[in-house]
């Protein structure tokens, strides 16, 4: 058996606001549909969904997004704008460069570049 990912899924506390802020980021419009379940549907990408739940979160993430952003210092300046918060400076190495940051809920992702 063979299987695709059909949506990536997020715990957090506000889907719809998670949603508004992904969207920005990715593209796509937030949809929120039904309570406590809220999404985008990013052009090029698959599904980012937001599901409440009960618990906050107390650790680090065992999964996070890499986003192609173009200039990794551009890219992060506005994902800040919208409500990101930087995870120490941007790192270059043999393979790159990258930026760690959180969304509002503290979820960890990264821009990365060339």
């Amino acid at each position: 058996m063979r299987a695709t990912v059909s949506e990536i899924v997020f715990d957090c506390a506000d889907p719809s606001a998670l949603a508004r802020f992904w969207a920005g980021l990715l593209g796509g419009e937030p949809v929120d549909r039904e309570p406590g379940w809220s999404y985008v549907d990013p052009p090029g990408f698959v599904r980012v969904a937001f599901q409440r739940v009960p618990e906050g979160k107390s650790v680090k993430n065992r999964l996070h997004l890499d986003l192609d952003g173009g200039d990794v210092a551009a890219a992060a300046e506005e994902a800040v704008a919208r409500g990101a918060v930087r995870v120490g400076g941007i790192v270059q190495d043999p393979h790159g460069c990258f930026q760690v940051l959180r969304d509002p809920e503290g979820n960890e992702f990264c821009f990365v570049g060339g």
